[in-house]
């Protein structure tokens, strides 16, 4: 196996680990902002739009330095790709949030939680094939 191969091989499985942290820290950082900040359990809203912020720039950073390893200049390319993916689902998630929570009744930390989960099931397919795609050769 060339090291590119094992390289290739090990991906997935660094996605995974990245994937697991970026995880555990988007659904900490949520009701940790709302447990520091009083003020945010009654805007729960200001502090998802924190924590969207605070969380992309951290799994961006995850993912591009630990998962993909890509090189050279273009990292602005792949900052937007990444946070396209991210931007849309936060869109859906700025909309379903309140009904959730407000019609629903189904407690903030819960209803970010589901987003999160779903975030991670399809990040993987975005992320290999668009983001962090490889160069043409």
């Amino acid at each position: 196996m060339t090291r590119l191969a094992h390289h290739d091989a090990a991906r997935p499985f660094r996605f995974l680990v990245a994937g697991g942290v970026n995880t555990v820290f988007g659904i900490a950082f949520y009701p940790a902002l709302l447990w520091a900040v009083p003020t945010l359990r009654v805007h729960y809203m200001v502090a998802l739009g924190v924590a969207q912020v605070v969380c992309l720039g951290f799994a961006f950073a995850t993912h591009k330095f630990g998962v993909f390893r890509t090189r050279g200049t273009n990292w602005l390319r792949e900052f937007g790709t990444f946070a396209s993916f991210y931007l849309f689902n936060y869109a859906v998630n700025w909309a379903a949030l309140p009904l959730l929570v407000e019609l629903a009744g189904i407690p903030p930390v819960l209803a970010q939680t589901g987003f999160t989960l779903v975030l991670v099931a399809t990040s993987w397919f975005w992320h290999s094939r668009v983001t962090f795609r490889p160069a043409a050769e």
